[in-house]
């Protein structure tokens, strides 16, 4: 297989040059599985951008797909490997000091479209928490525990029990019992859970989030702030999927974990705890608005699927149904091209919300 990688002597980085449909048709032409797989590890990188571009090569040069950040803190990926370069993959993330004897997290559910492209980016910090490096120390994290002991910490009534993750996130999945906060982004999610753990210092805390990166960082910073019992589920939601099945384990995980990629989520058990967000009908399903200027996630059932044509109004059904041409034109108005957008006051806004506020607004 021929790679389209190209080398800009500007910017002195690698990237892909392809657009999605012809990254798509490639996709489809595969005559091959892939593994859909995730790790990270905080380490110091003290040279991110000549890094980044020496994966870049390496992971191209076997056909990897998928998005990877770098950072001074360390690195975050989501990928896919072809199963025959699998070994290969392997070699290389231990021929980087850094990142020998990696803890990769294979997916629960796998699929044709993980991913289109390799995307690797420097980034800040791998994830982004809004504070300053005072205000945690990544070398005192909480305990790790596997699933056996996650579940057995859950039966203590001392412990309490919190979500790492996104609102959308724990909306189509989550652990019985846990505090799920009505935040958008990490960063958000720091000082509100810090305040509402402030009367449980002395508890057993318990984190748990996607894949693990975010509880690291989360215990951390709680630690750092006086809490004793901080915990958090070893390779997260995906590895204690993957020991509740291998050990025939109750899995008190109830319903979807959202991902971060073409899939949208991987189903752990089959209770829909959600509802879609236009007819309130049970629905685990998100969905990104096909009106390309809105793009609003939000969870959509099939019937409404189908009425709204994968739209999230009949405002933006209608400016999907334009042609081409029409789209572009009507873009260069927002509030026409994106009638809800305007209302928007967050990175991840509730389609209810929303709703709420043109309705209020005519």
């Amino acid at each position: 297989m021929k790679f389209n990688v190209y080398y800009n002597m500007s910017k002195n980085n690698l990237f892909n040059r392809k657009n999605n449909a012809q990254l798509k048709a490639e996709r489809e032409k595969e005559n091959f599985k892939r593994i859909t797989c995730s790790f990270y590890r905080y380490i110091k990188i003290s040279d991110p951008k000549s890094l980044r571009n020496i994966l870049y090569k390496e992971f191209s040069n076997i056909n990897i797909l998928g998005r990877v950040y770098i950072a001074n803190e360390g690195i975050n990926a989501q990928i896919d490997v072809p199963i025959s370069n699998w070994d290969y993959f392997i070699k290389i993330l231990n021929s980087h000091s850094e990142f020998s004897d990696m803890f990769i997290k294979k997916a629960v559910m796998e699929s044709d479209y993980s991913f289109l492209k390799l995307i690797i980016k420097i980034k800040n910090k791998i994830v982004a928490d809004g504070l300053n490096e005072n205000s945690y120390d990544l070398s005192n994290i909480g305990t790790r525990l596997n699933a056996i002991e996650f579940n057995k910490a859950m039966e203590d009534p001392d412990s309490v029990l919190v979500d790492i993750r996104n609102y959308y996130e724990s909306e189509v999945g989550h652990f019985e019992g846990a505090i799920c906060p009505d935040v958008e982004t990490f960063k958000e999610s720091l000082p509100i859970i810090k305040k509402q753990l402030e009367k449980n210092k002395n508890k057993k805390i318990l984190l748990y989030c996607t894949g693990g990166i975010r509880c690291e960082k989360a215990s951390a910073y709680l630690k750092h702030h006086n809490f004793k019992d901080v915990n958090q589920l070893e390779g997260g939601i995906i590895e204690y999927s993957h020991q509740v099945k291998k050990g025939k384990l109750k899995s008190k995980f109830k319903g979807k974990n959202f991902v971060f990629d073409y899939r949208m989520n991987e189903s752990i058990t089959e209770e829909i705890i959600s509802n879609c967000h236009q007819c309130d009908q049970p629905s685990d399903s998100h969905t990104n608005c096909n009106n390309q200027a809105c793009h609003i996630l939000f969870i959509q059932c099939f019937k409404c699927n189908v009425k709204f044509n994968g739209c999230c109004s009949m405002d933006c059904k209608n400016i999907d149904s334009m042609s081409i041409e029409d789209q572009k034109k009507i873009r260069k108005n927002p509030k026409k091209a994106a009638p809800l957008k305007q209302f928007q006051k967050g990175i991840k806004p509730k389609l209810k919300d929303l709703l709420h506020e043109q309705k209020k607004s005519i």
